[in-house]
């Protein structure tokens, strides 16, 4: 191990970047956190140096660099692009006992600034010791997505408590459970919910309990709906990720794609809970008594369902019923369908010349289509995205064109969404039960309604080119 890591105090300290380009900086807005004194040597200035200098943020010496620019200085960066000009800073450097750093060149540097991944006051500092800086980057990226965004607020929280937990708790090992019980147990999940206030109450309640300490208890089990997105794992969330890599049992939904599950923890007991028409399907009421069961059992259930939980997902009714049973719950949110299979398909849900609004609506049984108001639905540009309507194309032509819907109004179907074999057929809301039956459209797939789904005849992007029917090419040809 050439390079020794170590974290250095540069607040209120002096620091030198030798050079005024766009590599330098790059580098000043690394170290502009730290708090210290920049100095930058240069005869000229990058625009964005610059700025910072009007702003106050260092001091600019505008001329060529000489030894003497680092009397006093605790670190110095190279970055002229000149491997003369940066021998002389490396030399100056070496002279008074100051770390340097010259950017690319391994030989003239001393010290080397790592890739960093920032959650203050917890940071992760990832280095390859100059050898491969891209591999460092892609390493930073990943880490990223498994560090929490709150571990930083959670950490913070952990130091104001410290003193206390510590003449509270003189046992080390029980000590150490009382830290990841205030990370991972009901303190730091209310520290990521952003109530610090109730997180502070908690903790305190436990430190002046005489009784049995909540970290020596079994661990209490949560629910977390997490929305899965329309198929593409690369739109699950961060949030979503994490809670799947903490789960110990995944009840998940038919739409959720393989892809998508596989990004669970290995060990995790993995649960199909969907529902069909027609086919295999889970009660509600007994996916409602599974979430109680394993989260009463102390596990970290997982609900995951297609696109998001709080968009025709029952979502509601399943926070409702953890409510009732006293289990704690969070609710991570998805990419709903609408948003996903118009993205994919290149349709623009509103647009200035087309439609200023937008209307989610589900059609998957009977029932809710004669809820529906149809005179509301067939007026106006609005664009419609309606969910689970396969089954009921048929109805859904005829009571909006009933209802005053243009017969010409541009439809979309966009069958498997974002996913590998995804389809989009383009026609006229006449054509709509005609294109439906001629190419086959299986659920699951949207139907969007207004003037921006012909858009897809020339703005798609993923997949195959949209199949379109005769109105639908006529237009786009003219």
């Amino acid at each position: 191990m050439r390079y020794f890591p170590l974290f250095v105090d540069l607040k209120d300290r002096a620091v030198v970047v030798v050079g005024g380009g766009a590599i330098a900086e790059r580098k000043v807005a690394l170290l502009a956190p730290s708090g210290a004194r920049l100095t930058v040597v240069a005869p000229e200035l990058s625009a964005g140096l610059a700025a910072l200098r009007a702003a106050g943020r260092l001091v600019h010496t505008a001329r060529a660099f000489a030894a003497d620019d680092l009397d006093g200085a605790r670190l110095v960066i190279a970055a002229t692009g000149d491997r003369a000009v940066n021998g002389a800073v490396a030399a100056a450097a070496e002279a008074r006992g100051i770390l340097a750093n010259v950017v690319d060149d391994l030989e003239l540097s001393d010290a080397i600034l790592p890739a960093i991944v920032d959650r203050s006051p917890l940071v992760v500092a990832i280095s390859t010791q100059g050898t491969a800086p891209a591999l460092a980057r892609r390493l930073r990226a990943e880490v990223e997505v498994l560090l929490d965004g709150a571990l930083g607020r959670i950490a913070r929280f952990a130091a104001a408590w410290r003193a206390r937990i510590k003449a509270k708790v003189p046992d080390l090992a029980a000590r150490r459970r009382a830290y990841d019980w205030l990370a991972d147990g009901p303190p730091g999940e209310l520290v990521r919910r952003a109530q610090e206030p109730a997180a502070a109450r908690c903790v305190a309640e436990a430190l002046a309990s005489s009784g049995p300490a909540p970290w020596d208890s079994a661990r209490a089990g949560s629910v977390a709906l997490v929305g899965a997105g329309p198929g593409d794992p690369g739109l699950v969330t961060l949030a979503g990720l994490r809670a799947l890599q903490g789960a110990d049992v995944v009840l998940y939904d038919r739409l959720v794609s393989p892809e998508v599950l596989a990004l669970a923890r290995r060990e995790a007991l993995r649960i199909a809970v969907g529902k069909q028409g027609g086919g295999h399907s889970v009660a509600q009421a007994a996916i409602h008594d599974l979430m109680v069961e394993h989260a009463r059992a102390g596990r970290r259930v997982v609900r995951l369902k297609g696109g998001d939980p709080m968009i025709f997902g029952r979502g509601g009714e399943e926070l409702e019923h953890l409510r009732r049973a006293g289990v704690a719950y969070e609710v991570v949110p998805g990419v709903t369908a609408a948003l996903a299979c118009a993205a994919y398909a290149g349709i623009p849900l509103t647009h200035r010349e087309h439609s200023a609004s937008v209307r989610f609506v589900t059609a998957h049984c009977r029932e809710s289509v004669d809820a529906t108001d149809w005179q509301a639905l067939a007026a106006g540009r609005e664009t419609l995205a309606v969910y689970m309507g396969v089954a009921t194309l048929p109805l859904l032509r005829r009571e909006l064109l009933r209802h005053g819907r243009r017969a010409d109004t541009p439809v979309a179907l966009v069958e498997n969404g974002s996913r590998a074999e995804q389809r989009v057929v383009v026609g006229t809301l006449e054509e709509l039960e005609s294109l439906a039956h001629a190419h086959a459209v299986r659920a699951p797939a949207l139907l969007i309604v207004g003037d921006v789904a012909a858009l897809a005849a020339t703005l798609h992007w993923f997949g195959a080119a949209p199949i379109a029917g005769a109105a639908i090419a006529t237009r786009t040809a003219a």
